[in-house]
């Protein structure tokens, strides 16, 4: 009796497993699922452990073995999903940014949104100008300390945060003043709202970058926002084109092309290359979502989308869940008591990443900083995957989700506006695709623009590995050098990889025509041996050759036919 226990509780063992979910204020959620769940079902105890009823705008992200970022699907099943062994680490993201936060029915939804956004602020996803980002991080400081307390907040407090990849003193110094004098009452509830407010209003809100590059080469942000598709480079939004202009999105390969009708009746036809196939395929995907979760007025409206064409089998995707319209109609239905929000502690290091992302430095001396990041991180854990995704939203049903002043701006300006006076530049280890080439030549860079260097960087500087810093000491001419070996091998790859593109065509094509001329040729000897009595037939016929190839060819073959056929239907008789 007791074996049969031990071994029916074995047997449940291994038709579950554990999975960990980390939230957005980086605490984690850990439960046991059966081994054929379907994503919905984590997707809905998440939700129910947070009290959250406006689900519809946030996604499980995990990562995969190969370092290729996911939105965890949720019709199919878990562990189909991953390829990676149980237990599965994934984390929680907003996958769909409300066009204006402050239309959410409830408060910890806009209280998750805003931690979402503040983890964008800090990786550099969210770029925008010196007097908007001072103005964001006194928010954030007003909603995680409170009003300015002189017997608390000492000089220089606010460089204890990081708001921001990296910043300067002077910067610091704003944020305090706006602190100490223009937010003074303000409760965490007011606090995060206007910081919404204030974020939904910049260029790079919403948009989750994937890294490309264009025909020429150049390095390229391809994202999707609540209002459209848009294309970043260095400082400037170079593309931009609303959800109504979008009419197609496809990938073959690394290619990936977005097909745009504009004013006057303007076609436009976008192509840019991703890293790997696989990221291409997450490009699209997401593009795909976006597209139905914000252009179309009912998920009845929602069709599988193929990638195929003629020459290429591609993939095959539909969008599972309700879209925009129809998820401002639901929230407008809730009805209950605010659920209770419990804040995270309000301590510096909630400004501040994990271990595994690294620091972001700022104007404070080296020795400074290492020892009150050290002081500050101590005792968190690491977060590896805090990279979200950003959904982007179609606006085809109207601009009833714009907010008017923003609605207005994107009429007025053309495609291309400056969001910056700096590139723009996110954290490599927060992309939602992986970067294929981590050069020598992408790490000098990331110094000479004053980017800053993680924590493992400086253990390795201290324990006497080269560093970014030392090998920029041997000069400029090794860095050309390496940025022209390099720019070599990346035309040799472009052109092998043309080549092969160009044989495959060419043999799909002639594959293609093989065997439309073959089916036409049966076709016509089908017809020409009916019984038809059509002049054109008939005509065939009477003609010599046709009498040659139908008493030398066709009837022997017929007869050979007929006699197989014969011999195994007197098989299966006899059986």
């Amino acid at each position: 009796m007791l074996s049969r226990l031990m071994s029916g509780s074995v047997r449940n063992l291994e038709r579950e497993y554990m999975c960990t979910v980390r939230l957005l204020d980086d605490t984690e959620y850990t439960c046991s699922i059966q081994r054929d769940a379907k994503g919905q079902y984590l997707f809905d105890l998440i939700c129910h452990h947070l009290n959250l009823l406006e689900k519809d705008y946030f996604g499980i992200r995990y990562v995969d073995p190969d370092k290729q970022r996911h939105w965890l699907e949720f019709t199919k099943s878990i562990s189909k999903q991953m390829k990676s062994q149980p237990p599965f680490i994934m984390c929680l993201r907003v996958k769909f940014y409300p066009p204006d936060p402050a239309a959410l029915k409830e408060e910890i939804t806009r209280y998750l949104v805003f931690l979402q956004i503040k983890r964008d602020l800090y990786h550099g996803r969210l770029l925008c100008k010196t007097s908007d980002a001072a103005m964001l991080a006194a928010y954030i400081l007003q909603a995680e300390i409170g009003d300015y307390d002189p017997g608390k907040h000492p000089e220089g407090y606010s460089s204890k945060f990081q708001f921001f990849p990296k910043h300067s003193e002077k910067l610091e110094r704003r944020i305090a003043d706006i602190h100490k004098t223009e937010l003074i009452g303000q409760t965490p509830e007011t606090a995060e709202l206007k910081f919404l407010q204030k974020a939904q209003m910049l260029e790079t809100y919403g948009v989750d970058p994937h890294p490309c590059k264009d025909v020429s080469g150049n390095p390229a942000f391809l994202a999707f926002t609540p209002f459209g598709f848009v294309v970043l480079q260095g400082n400037k939004r170079v593309h931009f084109l609303k959800w109504n202009e979008v009419t197609k999105l496809k990938f073959e390969g690394k290619t990936f092309h977005i097909y745009a009708n504009q004013k006057e009746d303007k076609k436009i036809i976008l192509t840019y290359f991703a890293p790997t196939p696989e990221a291409c395929k997450h490009l699209w995907k997401c593009g795909v979502e976006n597209q139905a979760f914000y252009k179309l007025e009912k998920s009845s409206q929602v069709r599988t989308v193929s990638s195929s064409n003629l020459f290429f089998k591609g993939s095959r995707f539909r969008y599972s869940g309700r879209v925009a319209k129809e998820v401002m109609e639901q929230s407008a239905k809730i009805k209950r008591e605010p659920p209770e929000i419990h804040r995270a502690g309000l301590v510096p290091s909630r400004s501040c990443p994990s271990i595994t992302h690294g620091p972001r430095l700022s104007s404070v001396p080296r020795t400074r900083r290492r020892a009150v990041h050290i002081s500050i991180m101590e005792g968190l854990e690491s977060l590896r995957d805090s990279a979200h995704s950003t959904p982007v939203r179609s606006m085809s049903y109207g601009d009833s989700f714009i907010p008017r002043s923003r609605s207005q701006a994107m009429d007025s300006g053309d495609g291309t506006a400056v969001i910056s006076s700096e590139t723009y530049s996110p954290s490599d280890s927060v992309l939602p695709t992986p970067v294929a080439e981590h050069s020598l030549e992408m790490a000098v860079s990331r110094q000479i623009n004053g980017a800053p260097c993680s924590i493992e960087e400086e253990k390795e500087s201290e324990a006497g590995t080269p560093t970014v810093g030392d090998v920029t000491e041997l000069g400029v001419d090794s860095r050309v050098a390496g940025r022209v070996q390099s720019a070599g091998g990346e035309a040799a790859l472009s052109e092998t990889e043309q080549v092969n593109k160009f044989v495959l065509s060419v043999l799909r094509l002639l594959l293609v025509t093989i065997g439309l001329l073959f089916v036409l040729l049966l076709l016509l000897i089908i017809l020409t041996e009916s019984d038809l009595d059509i002049a054109f037939l008939r005509d065939i016929r009477q003609t010599p050759e046709f009498e040659q190839f139908h008493y030398e060819y066709f009837c022997p073959l017929r007869r050979w036919f007929a006699c197989k056929l014969r011999w195994v239907g007197g098989l299966l008789i006899n059986k």
